[in-house]
């Protein structure tokens, strides 16, 4: 069975150095499993891995979209799926590499994708949002599909009027569509790497300091400028970029938006860490104790020779 080896854990717990130490040993490539590091020119607002610490290590589905342009799971799973089987034919075993947990679902699960849409009903439905709010949307959602609901932020709209555009247009309920199969093309490996929470939430802080200096506030600044994305592209949802938009708007000032992204960031770690336990084939490790023994884990899976059972 072809092997694939996913490094997933919450912002900031060190996904991206550790996998490329992992690429380094097992002489492979890494496949960036973000959602936001595929879009070109949002390097600082995403923390997207330099060059420099790449360590010559090949990293695909980096800067792959331009800021303006959407991006699905179905694609994002095509072109993954595309680079896992071109490794596979050299003999390497591919490393997933992220946070972005529908992304890690399109790949382990067999999922049915909702691919083409209805138009027409989407737009009924942004009407209604509109004039209704997300909370009432949101609690439509919850008495048609509890489940669902239950995974969505009420202000998550993009993914609250899919759903909600899925039901109406298909008659069946989206996390019915989405059964859970597992996708057994592959035998994966998943090695979490997790910190304790108080650690996590000061490196979050630092890290969003650290945006900071790197210059956050003239990238957000460029692209709006330059208009290579408005407010309303999905490359402007991102933690970190969405923040600002008060701020251009005259609404707050720039301490308030730096404040928001490092609380935007706790918030969205928590809920990378309650997805990331779903998988009841992961294995943790503290990141601050056990990094050694979490590359010894992967590189000894990554070694097993099944023919021999072991």
């Amino acid at each position: 069975m072809n092997k694939v080896i996913i490094v997933g854990g919450a912002t900031a717990s060190g996904k991206s150095d550790f996998g490329v130490q992992l690429a380094k040993i097992l002489d492979t490539q890494v496949i960036s499993c973000d959602s936001m590091q595929i879009y070109k020119g949002l390097d600082v607002g995403t923390a997207k891995i330099t060059a420099s610490q790449m360590q010559g290590v090949k990293h695909h589905l980096i800067d792959i979209v331009e800021p303006s342009k959407p991006f699905s799971v179905s694609e994002w799973r095509e072109r993954a799926t595309d680079v896992i089987d071109q490794l596979h034919a050299k003999g390497r075993i591919p490393i997933i590499v992220g946070g972005t947990g529908l992304y890690i679902d399109s790949l382990v699960y067999k999922l049915s994708f909702f691919c083409n849409g209805d138009e027409e009903l989407r737009e009924k439905l942004n009407i209604r949002l509109k004039e209704d709010g997300a909370q009432k949307m949101h609690e439509l959602l919850q008495s048609i599909d509890p489940e669902e609901a239950e995974k969505i932020h009420p202000n998550n709209t993009k993914r609250l009027i899919r759903a909600l555009e899925i039901y109406y247009s298909t008659g069946k309920i989206k996390s019915e569509k989405d059964e859970r199969r597992l996708n057994e093309d592959y035998d994966f490996c998943l090695v979490v790497l997790s910190r304790d929470r108080q650690e996590t939430y000061k490196r979050i802080d630092s890290r969003v300091d650290e945006m900071w200096r790197q210059g956050l506030v003239d990238e957000v600044r460029r692209i709006v400028d330059e208009g290579l994305a408005d407010w309303d592209c999905q490359s402007m949802q991102a933690i970190g970029y969405k923040e600002f938009r008060d701020y251009f708007e005259g609404k707050c000032d720039l301490e308030q938006v730096r404040r928001q992204i490092k609380i935007n960031s706790r918030h969205y770690a928590k809920r990378q860490i309650s997805w990331l336990k779903r998988y009841d084939f992961g294995k943790w490790f503290d990141v601050d104790c056990d990094r050694d023994k979490a590359i010894e884990y992967a590189v000894n899976w990554a070694n097993i020779d099944e023919r021999n059972g072991e």
